[in-house]
């Protein structure tokens, strides 16, 4: 079957070289006015609408070449300021790629701005609150005052008073999380270009046992990513002790800093 469908990995402002790696066997460079789109031609009975939600159903084949995908990409990146398309995103024709193009040129302009000389990163903070509560009474001035009341009280009131600070720790914990996780962020924010702050991921989620505080990703200028990875290291020194983690990934496309909106 001749492959009639147009794959696209991303835009590039300049000239990509495709002649140095595997991973950029049988793909191709296509010029559209200032947008150079890195493409592969593929066949519909493996990437038509229909034949690609099955294939995705298929965990394997997914993971395979989605991973090939971002492979693509960062080579690409390495070269210049890269303009990523989400995993899968195919048109019927030539025509209709540069019609999206010249539809969107104006957000395509915007967007290379935004992402000049950038990489994508990201933070997931996690609290160990077994850790935390056993330094509560050191983090909180209520719990420590309430600590006291019990040690200086009969068996019966401070019986009473265990269960009230039972709840107090829980709540000045929830606090305490909270307060550090806007305070990584604010941290990590100012040295990046752009940051989302994304939905809190739950246990059953991140199969974790600690409860995760902050879930960010941040747009860094490649001259300032020595800063950020510095921050990071920083920070697993000398907050783990306190039972706080820290998960990153990068560095990537900035697929979360990409949006398109059709010219006026």
């Amino acid at each position: 079957m001749t492959n009639d469908l147009v794959y696209i990995y991303c835009l590039t402002n300049r000239p990509p070289d495709l002649h140095e790696s595997m991973e950029f066997k049988g793909l191709k460079s296509l010029m559209f006015g200032d947008f150079y789109a890195v493409v592969k031609y593929v066949a519909e009975s493996e990437f038509s609408e229909e034949n690609f939600k099955r294939n995705v159903s298929d965990l394997e084949w997914k993971a395979s070449n989605s991973r090939n995908h971002v492979k693509v990409i960062n080579r690409l990146m390495d070269q210049n300021t890269v303009l990523p398309f989400k995993f899968g995103t195919i048109y019927t024709g030539v025509e209709n790629l540069k019609k999206f193009i010249s539809d969107y040129s104006d957000s395509l302009f915007e967007n290379f701005h935004l992402i000049e000389g950038t990489e994508e990163w990201g933070i997931k903070i996690y609290c160990d609150r077994k850790s935390l509560s056993e330094q509560i009474d050191e983090l909180s001035e209520e719990t420590a005052g309430l600590e006291k009341q019990i040690m200086a009280s009969s068996p019966g009131k401070a019986f009473l008073l265990k269960r009230k600070k039972s709840e107090l720790v829980e709540n000045e914990m929830d606090r305490f999380c909270k307060k550090c996780g806007q305070n990584y962020y604010e941290e990590f924010r100012k040295l990046g270009t752009s940051a989302i702050l994304n939905n809190l991921l739950p246990k059953e989620f991140t199969g974790r046992e600690d409860t995760m505080i902050l879930n960010a990703t941040f747009l860094v200028v490649k001259t300032k990513v020595d800063d950020f990875t510095n921050t990071v290291d920083k920070h697993r020194r000398e907050d783990g002790i306190t039972g706080f983690f820290i998960e990153t990934t990068g560095p990537g496309p900035p697929f979360s800093f990409v949006g398109m909106k059709e010219n006026q």
